[in-house]
């Protein structure tokens, strides 16, 4: 990456420093558009879960309730009682294993921290931007060192001998280069935008919420119709467990 990207900074025409200038400005402002729309994005899809959890979600949990209480009922006590226990030695810690297994830095880790360190410690800025860069990567660093994530702290490294920041001649062929690097690093974040708006939109709260506004778009209001259907459900669940308890 770092050779090809010099080999175009040197073949490049002499006078193409402003062009790059020009085409990295507006590579982020195009980077700012996406930004934006992918925290608009998350934000309208927290909004519609806090909507359907306030809407739907307790109606549900309602019902589940009701539901239990019904099986019960039905089961009886004792029923009940041997299901619970069982459900306890299911789920007891004993014969559970563990969630992970413990991490542990290895001398590998801690040379690597140390060349990272090395590298990217805030102390070598020259500049409040650079430092502010370098003081993000530290934090992350530090939490990669200690989980023993050598892989992590790999990445990181890398990032940022390939950054702008990692050029620190000020020669117009050093301003070529950190360009050129700025302009690999925002067509890298854009597709991690795209990615991440992809993903978002192709999650189940994601797709509910597609389908919900394509109803709108028709006039339907999907999640009034299952707030409707939920409190029927309700009712009936209700009017049978009072039945049961008075019948019993």
């Amino acid at each position: 990456m770092i050779e090809s990207v010099t080999s175009l900074a040197r073949t490049d025409r002499p006078d193409d420093l402003d062009d790059l200038r020009e085409r990295a400005a507006a590579m982020e402002e195009t980077l700012a558009h996406r930004a934006a729309e992918t925290a608009r994005a998350h934000a309208d899809v927290a909004a519609f879960r806090l909507r359907y959890r306030r809407e739907v979600g307790t109606l549900h949990e309602e019902l589940e309730e009701l539901e239990r209480a019904i099986a019960e009922a039905e089961l009886g006590e004792i029923s009940r009682r041997l299901q619970d226990e069982g459900a306890d030695q299911s789920s007891s810690p004993a014969g559970s294993p563990p969630e992970s297994a413990p991490r542990y830095t290895t001398d590998a880790v801690r040379r690597l921290f140390r060349e990272v360190a090395k590298a990217i410690h805030p102390d070598l800025a020259l500049d409040d931007h650079t430092r502010g860069r370098r003081h993000s990567l530290m934090v992350e660093a530090n939490r990669a060192y200690a989980l023993g994530d050598e892989a992590r702290l790999r990445s990181i490294l890398h990032a940022w001998e390939n950054s702008p920041e990692a050029v620190p001649a000020s020669d117009p062929e050093a301003a070529r280069l950190r360009l050129l690097r700025r302009i690999s690093q925002i067509e890298d974040q854009l597709a991690a935008c795209d990615r991440e708006l992809e993903d978002l939109r192709a999650s189940p709260l994601g797709q509910l919420k597609a389908m919900v506004d394509e109803a709108a778009a028709r006039g339907k209001d999907l999640i009034a119709e299952n707030v409707r259907r939920l409190k029927s459900d309700i009712m009936r669940a209700r009017n049978r467990l009072d039945a049961m308890r008075w019948n019993p």
